[in-house]
Order: structure tokens, then sequence, then C-alpha cells
């Protein structure tokens, strides 16, 4: 199904909200806040006779109803915090970064400097929004935080977080697998990797042991094993605390861990719409042209099917390109063992620090590298457009594609 977000603002819900007295939770509107007054964010500053004032936007009430309310009524100390880090931080970067204070003598902010505030203020408090639903949706345990200290990019408008694969209509991803292993001791019998013609993919530490092109082969949902099997480990979701970050070198949002990860491990699945390739090359083209790169083939064993995340997707859509990566791609199959519709999972190719951005090579087709040479293994639409690539690593190519 296609989405179509709500055009009004924020603020004309809530006004509609009070003039029919309803209450909505989503945008901040309870019974208790029907009638009462809480300072969701500061707007501006100025003294008169000596005495300071803040313009104060009431929660869950319209920009109209903004008041302007002595310091000494405000029992607010972070948001009074945040109103004077983004005022000093719009005056630092008007001096080359250099940090710049108000003097004591300046009586109102010009109106730059306080439109600049609000701007923080509404985008700080939708990045929260957004990482709350984020976190609602996610189906495993560990967080995903949002960060940007770098422009005033909000969360993106078009686009919805699933946890798995969505299949465009007339795909099923599902291929009604009825049978699992009969093991007591995953490791030690034939397992399913086995049972596939395969060895089994994750050593007793539950980490990568196999080579760059090789399947894994999970236990299902049919298996006797139960969820502590060492051969459960995609299906269970990242591990990881991650956080969304918005780069400051023009490559939009990025990914990075907030934990440390050792070398080949799982990280994390890349999720999306499943399509045909047909429609992936109407997409391409489209995509190209906006210079984003969103379309993972499926070509572990044929070209029939894609993976497009621009729409929908998990954390995985907004992890950048490397030329010299610290994620690997792998074929996954666990309740589905169509070789066409194989699920893609990144593992660790070394030790990534705490506070490390995490990349994937978006050349990487079946997991095997291809290089700028390599372009037959690309659509047309794919080729027409280069992209220029700002991964900054040493071996960088050059471009994308």
């Amino acid at each position: 199904a296609w989405y179509v977000p709500c055009l009004a603002s924020f603020e004309t819900l809530q006004e509609l909200c009070r003039k029919e007295n309803l209450t909505c939770k989503s945008i901040g509107i309870t019974n208790r806040s029907l009638k009462s007054y809480e300072v969701e964010y500061l707007c501006d500053y100025k003294v008169e006779e000596g005495k300071a004032y803040y313009l104060v936007k009431w929660k869950g009430w319209p920009e109209s109803s903004n008041t302007w309310e002595p310091r000494k009524h405000l029992n607010c100390p972070l948001l009074i915090q945040n109103f004077l880090r983004d005022k000093n931080e719009y005056l630092s970067r008007g001096r080359g970064g250099k940090a710049m204070k108000l003097r004591n003598h300046v009586k109102t902010l010009k109106p730059a400097i306080a439109d600049y505030v609000v701007k923080k203020a509404k985008q700080r408090i939708a990045l929260q929004r957004w990482k709350e639903e984020l976190n609602r949706k996610k189906n495993h345990k560990a967080m995903i935080l949002v960060e940007n200290t770098v422009d005033l990019e909000g969360p993106p408008l078009d686009f919805y977080y699933i946890n798995e694969y969505k299949p465009a209509p007339g795909i099923n991803v599902l291929n009604g697998i009825t049978t699992g292993c009969e093991c007591a001791d995953c490791p030690a019998e034939k397992c399913c990797p086995k049972e596939a013609g395969f060895i089994l993919a994750y050593n007793k530490r539950k980490k990568l042991k196999i080579q760059p092109g090789l399947p894994i082969y999970e236990c299902n949902s049919y298996c006797r094993c139960g969820p502590d099997c060492p051969n459960r480990i995609v299906q269970k979701g990242t591990p990881y605390s991650l956080c969304i970050f918005r780069t400051n070198n023009g490559r939009g949002w990025g990914v990075k861990t907030l934990q440390k990860i050792k070398t080949n491990s799982f990280v994390m699945e890349y999720v999306g719409e499943v399509i045909t390739s047909e429609e992936a090359e109407r997409r391409g083209q489209f995509y190209d042209n906006q210079g984003n790169t969103y379309l993972f083939d499926l070509d572990y064993d044929s070209d029939e099917f894609t993976v497009d995340a621009a729409r929908y997707g998990n954390v995985s859509h907004f992890v950048n390109h490397s030329c010299d990566p610290n994620l690997q791609v792998f074929n996954v199959f666990i309740d589905n063992l169509d070789l066409r519709l194989p699920r893609i999972a990144l593992f660790s190719t070394r030790t990534i620090k705490a506070g490390e951005e995490l990349t994937f090579d978006y050349q990487m087709k079946g997991s095997i590298d291809l290089t700028s040479d390599s372009a037959e293994g690309l659509s047309p639409s794919k080729r027409s457009i280069r992209t220029v690539c700002k991964c900054g690593a040493m071996c960088c190519r050059g471009y994308l594609n």
C-alpha cells in the first residue's frame, strides 16, 4: 500500500483538537494538556526594564498562543540550555566555528538568530519522535538512536520502517517450508546446512566461519532446536545499538555503531520491498537521476528479483557506501529455500570500534566485489549516470557505480 503523509502541520492539528475538545496522544493533546501549559521549546529572548524574558511555545498549543514569560517563571533548565546552545551555535558559525556569546547589553535577538533557534527546536522534537517511532517498530532488543549536529535536516518524509521483506503484489517470499532438522545438538549433527549441501556458517562463538560467496542456511521455524541454537543468528535481528546520524561531508544520513563489534559478527539485515528486475530497471532510472542508490539485486541464483529499500526498509537504508567497507554481504536462507529470494545479511569484516560508521560496498553482487571495470553485471540504467563517491577511502574508486 502507498501511504500519503498528512499535509496539515502539528500546530494546525493541535488547534483543531482544542477547538473541538478532542484528545490525540500522538500530537501531544491529552485530557491533562487540554487545559494545562507545558513549555515545549523557547523561541526568542529579550530584556525589558532589566528583566529577561523568553518567548514560549506551549506544548499542545499552536504558535499563535506563544507568550513572553519572565525567566523566573520558567522551570525548564534543559530547554533553556538547548536555547542558549543553539543561539551560540548560530553565532559561532558566522565566525568560522569560533565560539561567540551575546554581550550583556544586547536586549533582543536578531530575527535570523531567533529563526534558527526555532528551527533547531522543531528539528530536535521531530528527530525525537522519529527515534521513538523507529524503536516502536523494530523487532530486536538493541536501541536505535538518531543524531544530527550538522544541519537542519529532519526525518525523511517518505520512509517507512519494516523488519522483513515487503513483497510487491504477485511475489511470494515464503515458499511453504514444512520441515526442519531433528537435531538435539545442531553443530554436531546433520543440521539444515548439511541437508542443503553446505557447512554450518557459524563457529562455537556464533561468529561467521565461511568465505564470502557461500550461503548461510539457518534453522527454521519447523526445527526442533530452541531459540538458543547456535545456528539461529540472523533471524534474531541486530544485537547492537546503532545510531542514524547526519554526516558532515555531504553523504546525507549514515549509521554508526554504539558498541564494539568483533570480526565476523552479524550486524544487520538489508530489507526492503521485493520487486521484479523489470520494475527495478524502471525505478533505477528515476533513482539515478536523483543520485540515490537503494536497489539490491537478489542474484544468488538468478536476477529475477531486486530489493528496493528506498521507501520501505530498516536501519540498513541509511548505511553508506565505502570502497573499503567494514561490512560484507551474505545470502541467507531460513524459512524460505527459494534460491531466487535469499535474505541479505551484513557481517563485520574486522573489529569495528564504538562510534565508528558502518559501511558496505554498493557494488557487491552475490558477495563478490565488482570493480568499476566490471560493469557488465550492472543494468543499463545503473551505467547511464555515474555517482561520485565520497567515501574518502585510500582505495576509493571515484564512483559508486
